[in-house]
């Protein structure tokens, strides 16, 4: 059974820092690029970070860059999002995604991340 489990969401406070991970299980996990995207309530899902499978190459939206590093580690099936200077409109909620252009893609269930004082 195919499952992506985030963890490591929260309340902060402005400028601190938290690192989601994203546990995958049933599927190659080495052979899908990872991505990590964010919804607001009533707002479209959107895409933060991306690292491909083969050459571990990132990618981050404009608002994030600097801030937060996206990484993985194969040999655990885990994709992490190191989230730091954080400001209270990166409160939103994480999901984790998989894919790799050829087999199903999958999402995680998402995980709440609150930056408030």
């Amino acid at each position: 059974q195919v499952q992506l489990a985030e963890s490591g969401g929260g309340l902060v406070q402005p400028g601190g820092s938290l690192r989601l991970s994203c546990a995958a299980s049933g599927f190659t996990f080495s052979i899908y690029d990872m991505s990590w995207y964010r919804q607001v309530l009533g707002k479209q899902r959107e895409l933060v970070a991306h690292i491909s499978r083969s050459t571990g190459n990132t990618d981050y939206d404009g608002s994030v860059k600097g801030r937060f590093t996206i990484s993985r580690d194969n040999a655990k099936n885990t994709v992490y999002l190191q989230m730091n200077n954080l400001k209270p409109e990166d409160t939103a909620v994480y999901y984790c995604y998989a894919a790799n252009g050829l087999l199903a893609a999958y999402w995680g269930r998402g995980t709440q991340v609150t930056v408030s004082s």
